[in-house]
């Protein structure tokens, strides 16, 4: 072999070398570009669709730790709901603080203003009939008409003996009240943000337990009126237009500033079996 040839066989392996660092290179930084959407987690803490095995998988890996549990389910959403393995969603996680920090922290933040402060369910028990008792499921976007066709953005808490005026309402948080009085929809309401900035809602209320302002601090558990079927009207104080409930919602404010719903039902779910622990 001589010197020609052996210049040719080092340009042709310098080429496959720099071939395969691009290569390398390439699916690297489409790896760091793509390994977390923001698109998709924002449009899954929206969807909030959290079993209770996966949720119990991530609390207990968390060890109640709110910022870990925050980033486990931030994770999840971006993962389009389909990755639970805490070990994976940890690795990945460690990946997307390097490269997508900004998106993956914005997520995260949102996640932990739902869950961070909450404390109580919103009903309480009827002292007057103790066979009074409520159920909910999840109706996040089911179909609504009144006022146009709508998708539901909440959770409505129904009463099994459908009289207003019996079911005590509490705040689910500590918090400020940031706003009261009647809505077309939601009738009287009353709508508390938490510590955290996630704004907690209360609809279709019988009465209001006192005369609350604008900016008044409450704790958790504070009795803030009675369940009931107001709404649905113009006319402040109309009712019987739907069975007595309460409409329980949670909304956060994006990066922008634009307030949007997020699928009320699970944190619904933890707080209900949570006070049911207590109570054992």
């Amino acid at each position: 072999m001589n010197l020609r040839h052996i210049r040719l066989l080092l340009l042709l392996f310098a080429a496959i070398l720099w071939n395969v660092l691009l290569t390398g290179y390439i699916e690297e930084r489409t790896l760091q570009i793509n390994c977390f959407s923001y698109e998709i987690a924002y449009r899954n803490l929206r969807d909030h669709q959290v079993g209770e095995e996966v949720f119990d998988a991530f609390y207990e890996a968390a060890d109640a730790d709110m910022e870990k549990f925050s980033e486990l389910l931030a994770m999840y959403f971006a993962t389009g709901d389909t990755v639970t393995d805490v070990d994976v969603l940890e690795r990945d996680i460690a990946f997307v603080k390097k490269y997508k920090r900004e998106d993956f922290d914005c997520i995260k933040g949102y996640v932990y203003a739902v869950w961070n402060d909450l404390a109580r369910f919103p009903v309480g028990a009827v002292q007057s009939d103790e066979e009074a008792t409520v159920n909910f499921s999840d109706s996040w976007m089911q179909s609504r008409t009144f006022g146009g066709d709508r998708g539901h953005e909440g959770c409505d808490i129904m009463a099994s003996v459908d009289t207003r005026g019996i079911y005590p309402v509490y705040s689910a948080t500590d918090g400020v009240v940031e706003q009261i009085g009647w809505l077309r929809l939601g009738g009287y309401r009353i709508g508390i943000r938490s510590e955290s900035g996630a704004y907690f809602y209360y609809a279709h209320l019988a009465e209001y337990a006192k005369e609350f302002e604008i900016g008044e601090e409450v704790s958790a558990g504070t009795f803030l009126g009675y369940m009931g079927d107001t709404g649905y009207s113009d006319v402040p104080g109309t009712t019987g237009n739907f069975p007595v409930h309460l409409h329980f919602g949670v909304y956060l404010n994006d990066r922008d500033g634009k307030e949007f719903s997020v699928n009320s039902y699970p944190v619904a779910r933890y707080l209900w079996e949570r006070q049911k622990k207590q109570l054992e």
